[in-house]
């Protein structure tokens, strides 16, 4: 596991108070919402706010193009890779 992915893994943990889940626990290629980690859309708009906070990166809520991105811990990290190399 990167370093990227683990803290995401912890970005996740502590924007929604997860208090019974270590972040070794969460799969990097599992899904997040629904199956998977479980999460919901109330859980996705505290994650984008964690990522607008820590990296400094808006994402439109609307999008698909998000979905696409809250898909795994591998896509959110590929998000933040993207968006530090510009």
């Amino acid at each position: 596991m990167s370093n990227l992915q683990l803290e995401v893994k912890q970005m996740i943990i502590d924007a929604l108070d997860l208090e019974d889940i270590e972040a070794s626990e969460i799969d990097d290629n599992e899904p997040l919402f629904v199956d998977g980690l479980g999460l919901d859309s109330i859980d996705a708009l505290e994650i984008g706010l964690a990522l607008q906070k820590r990296y400094g990166i808006k994402l439109k809520a609307d999008s698909d193009e998000t979905r696409k991105h809250f898909a795994s811990v591998n896509a959110l990290a590929a998000l933040i890779q993207s968006q530090a190399e510009q």
